[in-house]
């Protein structure tokens, strides 16, 4: 029995996802200050290839190419607002996993809230209309005719 739990545990194991190492060797700068502000960057980036991913989580070419020009800029002493302003200048907002909260993005931010208020009122109507449906099938009772058909075939048996 130990090892059937052993050999579930190791199975569901195998399919947990595992970190990540998309930064290649390659592209680690030696200062380790520099390398950890770079990564903080990263984390906030999008993929654009991927879409769901961060830069530091990518191994798309794109992603590659975009952590080398976070680390260009780093490199070349611009503050971690500058290298954000510098991506954000030139790929547009989409690239930022966590995009501001204004006009422009408002509906980014709304759209969960709404769809999970549309769920919850789906799931209240249903519940109801189950509710209802319940109620108006419950049984009348026999009128005195049927309660009489009934004793009838009660005695034919």
């Amino acid at each position: 029995m130990k090892k059937l739990w052993l050999v579930l545990v190791l199975l569901c194991l195998s399919f947990a996802p595992g970190p990540a190492f998309a930064v290649q060797p390659g592209e680690i700068l030696s200062d380790p200050a520099l390398e950890k502000r770079a990564r903080e960057l990263s984390v906030e980036l999008r993929c654009l290839v991927c879409q769901n991913q961060s830069i530091d989580d990518s191994n798309a070419p794109l992603a590659r190419d975009l952590r080398l020009v976070v680390r260009e800029r780093l490199v070349a002493g611009d503050t971690n607002d500058e290298v954000m302003r510098y991506v954000v200048d030139r790929y547009g907002e989409f690239i930022l996993l966590r995009p501001p909260l204004r006009l422009g993005t408002l509906l980014l931010w709304i759209t969960p809230l709404v769809v999970l208020a549309a769920g919850l009122a789906w799931i209240m109507v249903a519940w109801r209309r189950r509710s209802r449906v319940t109620v108006e099938a419950k049984a009348a009772p026999l009128t005195d005719a049927e309660r009489k058909a009934l004793e009838n075939l009660l005695e034919g048996r």
